[in-house]
This record gives structure tokens, C-alpha cells and sequence, in this order.
């Protein structure tokens, strides 16, 4: 949530910054309301002062048995002023919240300005993508071939856009939340948690997910309660309402959490294989820092996301995402699209962002400074460490072999019982 304060003081800072993310937003609205809710505010905090002085004039009046009449009709007229100014101060109050609640971050000066995914520049690659003497197969194909994957009973189950994993492709499932966990646990001392996959309406608030995408959520019947969508909801929300010590930031947090998503806006999008499920298995970086370093902190946090790539030997990219194609609460975020040689295309695998204060004002996060002063709210970043069924998809398509066996990456090998090949059946 962006600070009304600053809104305020920076207006055309703040248009600008809207315009280049293609926000539609009627930033003139929004300043008279709110300076008619601060002139408000001065009201009836006046006309309540004024009522306290009163009300005490009319007592002392009455202790010395003078006539207070006219005072307690002026206290009368008063009371009823204030009580009307209230109705429309709350009023005021709710339209200038839900504003806020529904206004995007703004972009850190550093992020290139474009309008779709066509503008967002190549910050590097990493490996090279092999050369083929033979047509790979795309994910779903292979995996369904090597009896792994099984989609049609999924459907059976459930529907669309979810998969039953059987045999080697559930243990290799398994196996990269170990490997991934593990890596960024002992490797990187990030602190391990197992959250709630159930949260409520404040946390999907507090990190920028409601009001703006319920569509996008699987909220349980006849509760206040939601299915998680990641990781990063829950995580965040561990310190809610709380005021940190300066000296404990960087606090940083992995997660496993299975992630349900209803993709409301993302109709006919990747609708066959494990792209784009309804549920999904996610390694989940949360990290809270102190604003001067939350820049410094996005790179370290990029850097571990693409460790376990490069553990892997797959062939990536980091992409800068331009104004336009950001995510709702994100200052600046980095893509990591991994190659998929089945469909001849990078992929997303992770998204890794800086948010600086626009969740933490949300979820009113902040930290008591050590040289003292007033309190001030963290910075919190996040990024994908990696999407597991997104890997699952690199992995078969990139270790895919001529013979219709796929090799298993070296460095999962311990987390498989030492598999190393699977074979075709029959």
C-alpha cells in the first residue's frame, strides 16, 4: 500500500509512475477525497475539544448552581454536528482505505518502462541450450509415455488442470523439495518453516493479493478462509503487527507449501501438462530487510534462486520485467525462465521481487531502530525457489534421450535413492 502522505506530496511523481505501469487510476479523485477527509478530520476533532471544554463549563456552572442552559444547548447543538461529521468521516475514511488497497506499487527508478513481456530486457543467460539429433518431446508427452504422469485420471478426479503423479515422477517431485529445501537451508541459512496452506482475509491483504484478486483464489464455503496461493502469503504474515529489532534483519524464510490457484484470467493459457495447475507444488524465499539493503538483498536472493538451476545444469535466463508486465505489489522483479527444448521456448520458473515497504505498511511490519528515533517498516522480497512442477518440466525436457529414457540430474541422484535412468516400459 502506498503512504497516502506521500501521495500527497508527490502527486505527479505518482501519476507518472501509474502511467508507466498502464494503470488505469484517477489519481485527481483520490486527492480531493482525501483532502476532504483531513479537513474533515480537523472538524470534528475541533468540535470535539470544543465539546470537552464545554461539557466541563456546564458542569462547573451547575456545581455553582449558575444558569448553564444556554451552554448545554450549545453542548446539544455540538454533539449532533459531530455525530453527522462522524458518519461521513468513516465514510471517508472506508473510500480513501479501499483506494489504497486497490492502487499498485510503484516501480523502482531502475525498472526499464515497456507495457507487455515483449519489452522486458535479457539481463544474462546461463548454460547453453543442448543441440538435438532427434525431435524432443514436450513434457507431458514424455511423462505420460514413461508412465509417470497421468493426466486423464487427474481430470477424473478432480478436472482440468491437475495431475497424478505415480512412481519415479512423484519421487522426483519429492526429491526437489529436498534438494531445494536443503540447498537454501545449509547453503544459503535461510530458516526453514512449514506454514498454514489455510489463511485468512487480513493475510491475502497484508500481502497485496485482496481485495484486487479474488477471482483468482479458492475460498473455502461458508469461512472467511482461503487456500493459499503461495507461499509467501503465510510467510509474510508471520510477523504481522509486529515491530522487529533493527539487529534481526535479514530475517530470511524458506517454505514448502502446496499453492491453489483458480487462474481466472489466464482462460485457454497452457492448458495441457504441468505449466499452469490449479495446484502446484512450490520452494518458497521470504526475506525482510532493512530499507537501505533490499536492493542489495533482490540480487542475493535472485542468486539463490538460479543456484539451484545451475545445481541442475539447466539452461535459464534472468529477465528484468518492465513497468507494465510487474506484479501488483512488486518495485522491481526478475524472471528466471528456464529452457524447455520441447517447446523450444524459455519458461517462467521463478519470479523474484522486491516489494520495499508495500506489503509491510499492508501488514503494518516494522522495525524499532537501534540508533532509536520512530519505528519504520521493512522491506520484504520474495522469490520462487524453485516452482517443483516447473522443474519436473525442465528436467523432461531437458534430459529427455533419444531412446525415450530420461536421465535423472546428478545432483538429485542422492535424493532418489541413486536412480539415474528412467526407462521405457514395454
Amino acid at each position: 500500500m502506498l503512504d497516502a502522505k506521500f501521495i500527497r506530496q508527490s502527486p505527479e511523481r505518482v501519476r507518472k509512475a501509474l502511467e508507466n505501469r498502464g494503470a488505469d487510476i484517477d489519481l485527481d479523485a483520490f486527492l480531493t477525497m482525501e483532502e476532504r477527509h483531513r479537513a474533515l478530520l480537523q472538524e470534528v476533532e475541533t468540535g470535539k475539544a470544543r465539546r470537552n471544554q464545554a461539557s466541563a463549563e456546564v458542569a462547573k456552572r451547575k456545581r455553582a448552581k449558575e444558569d448553564a442552559s444556554a451552554l448545554m444547548d450549545e453542548l446539544s447543538e455540538l454533539s449532533q454536528r459531530i455525530k453527522s461529521l462522524d458518519g461521513e468521516l468513516k465514510f471517508l475514511e472506508q473510500n480513501v482505505q479501499d483506494w489504497l488497497l486497490n492502487v499498485p506499487n510503484l516501480p523502482h527508478q531502475t525498472v526499464p518502462v515497456g507495457r507487455s513481456e515483449a519489452d522486458n530486457p535479457v539481463l544474462r543467460s546461463w548454460g547453453e541450450p543442448a543441440a538435438w539429433d532427434f525431435a524432443p518431446l514436450e513434457h507431458w508427452e514424455l511423462g505420460t509415455r514413461l508412465q509417470g504422469l497421468d493426466f486423464e485420471r487427474a481430470a477424473k478426479i478432480t478436472g482440468a488442470r491437475f495431475a497424478l503423479m505415480t512412481g519415479w515422477a512423484a519421487r522426483l517431485e519429492r526429491a526437489l523439495i529436498n534438494f531445494m529445501l536443503d540447498q537454501h537451508t545449509r547453503r544459503h541459512d535461510y530458516l526453514e518453516v512449514l506454514p498454514p496452506f489455510i489463511v485468512n482475509r487480513d493475510s491475502l491483504t497484508g500481502t497485496g493479493n485482496l481485495p484486487k484478486f479474488a477471482d483468482d483464489l479458492f475460498k473455502l464455503e461458508e469461512t472467511d478462509f482461503f487456500l493459499i496461493p503461495t507461499a509467501e502469503v503465510p510467510v509474510t504474515n508471520i510477523h504481522r503487527g509486529e515491530i522487529l529489532a533493527e539487529n534481526v534483519l535479514p530475517l530470511a524464510y524458506a517454505a514448502y507449501t502446496p499453492c491453489f490457484r483458480s487462474e481466472a484470467g489466464a482462460y485457454g493459457k497452457d492448458t495441457k501438462g504441468l505449466i499452469r495447475q490449479h495446484q502446484f507444488n512450490k520452494v518458497e524465499l521470504v526475506r525482510f530487510t532493512h530499507p537501505d539493503a533490499s536492493y542489495d538483498q533482490l540480487e542475493l536472493l535472485l542468486g539463490h534462486a538460479e543456484t539451484i538451476l545451475q545445481l541442475l545444469e539447466l539452461p535459464y535466463r534472468v529477465i528484468t520485467l518492465c513497468t507494465g508486465d510487474m506484479g501488483f505489489s512488486a518495485a522491481k522483479t526478475y524472471d528466471i525462465e528456464v529452457w524447455l527444448p520441447g517447446q523450444n521456448a524459455y519458461r517462467e520458473i521463478s519470479s523474484c521481487s522486491n516489494f520495499e515497504d508495500f506489503q509491510a505498511r499492508r501488514a503494518n511490519i516494522r522495525f524499532k531502530p537501534t540508533a532509536g528515533g520512530k519505528n519504520l517498516f521493512v522491506h520484504t522480497l520474495n522469490g520462487s525457489g524453485l516452482a517443483v512442477g516447473r522443474t519436473v518440466v525442465a528436467i523432461l525436457e531437458n534430459y529427455q534421450q533419444k531412446d525415450g529414457s530420461l536421465v535423472i540430474p546428478k545432483a538429485l541422484r542422492p535424493f532418489m535413492e541413486g536412480m539415474e535412468v528412467v526407462e521405457p516400459k514395454g
